[in-house]
């Protein structure tokens, strides 16, 4: 049964994630991060899909190996947060929203800016 219930957690975590790659209020990583420890104590099979099959997966293994994002995605995702934003902005006419929006979009630009980078190749002996 619980097999079961992480298993359904683990995808609804992956679809939200896939959601999130386009809506700018739903994050994309911490859905992703629940469905791999969903998987990894439900589903090898699962698992091993989100780590090598999917869209993620470089992403997934680089952070598990390397608790830092691959050298490139970083001005990608702030490039990507910032045009989502851009277009949230545009369309919301609701004043309060739209400064939720701009501190949201700050927030974000200013953690990912934070993150560590680094290099597969520059940590190897």
């Amino acid at each position: 049964m619980q097999r079961t219930i992480l298993i359904i957690i683990g995808w609804l975590a992956v679809v939200l994630a896939t959601f999130g790659v386009v809506l700018p209020l739903l994050p994309t990583t911490p859905f992703l991060l629940l469905a791999a420890w969903c998987f990894a104590r439900s589903s090898p099979r699962f698992h091993h899909w989100l780590l090598y099959r999917s869209w993620f997966g470089g992403y997934l293994r680089h952070w598990q190996k390397h608790r830092a994002l691959p050298p490139g995605a970083k001005p990608k995702a702030m490039i990507f947060i910032a045009i989502t934003f851009a277009v949230s902005l545009y369309l919301v006419n609701i004043l309060w929203v739209r400064l939720f929006l701009l501190m949201m979009m700050c927030a974000l630009l200013i953690y990912m800016w934070r993150m560590p980078v680094v290099d597969e190749k520059q940590q190897k002996p």
